[in-house]
């Protein structure tokens, strides 16, 4: 009888884990860690621009607000600043284990950015209302997520 190696041990892939399964929640969210770090790339080049980023549609905002008085500047700011965190409070959740840290995280963000112009940007000024629609975006997300898996379970 010829000398016949034995059998080379083949290694069974490990299977995915089952959406929503404990593991599949443990696992790391590579595709929002990714899109998380763009997020945030794009978000400080806005926070810390060194002139008023709306500079160039100002004029259109005021033409607007005079033809639309509920569409006053200061409005359109806080809902653009609440649409500036709406990903941040849907990304961080899908990446963090405690959903719990998400709300602190976003806090200690905006509050962060807003430290940073007050200390080094000369033509932007910070403001408590940045702080409070920027936190309101964040929760945004997070209800909107937390309302988009819920229909998703169903």
């Amino acid at each position: 009888m010829p000398n016949v190696p034995p059998p080379i041990p083949q290694e069974i892939p490990p299977r995915p884990p089952l959406p929503g399964s404990a593991a599949a929640r443990r696992r790391p969210a590579s595709v929002p860690l990714m899109v998380l770090g763009g997020y945030i790339v794009a978000l400080a080049v806005i926070a810390f621009w060194p002139t008023p980023v709306d500079a160039g549609v100002a004029p259109l905002l005021e033409a607007l607000s005079r033809r639309l008085p509920a569409l006053s500047y200061p409005r359109v700011e806080f809902a653009a600043n609440v649409g500036l965190f709406v990903p941040f409070g849907v990304l961080l959740p899908m990446i963090l284990r405690s959903r719990e840290l998400v709300l602190p995280i976003a806090i200690v963000a905006t509050v962060a950015i807003e430290c940073g112009q007050a200390a080094f940007l000369t033509e932007r000024s910070p403001s408590v209302l940045d702080i409070i629609a920027n936190t309101t975006g964040a929760c945004v997300g997070m209800l909107g997520l937390e309302l988009w898996r819920r229909i998703r379970r169903r």
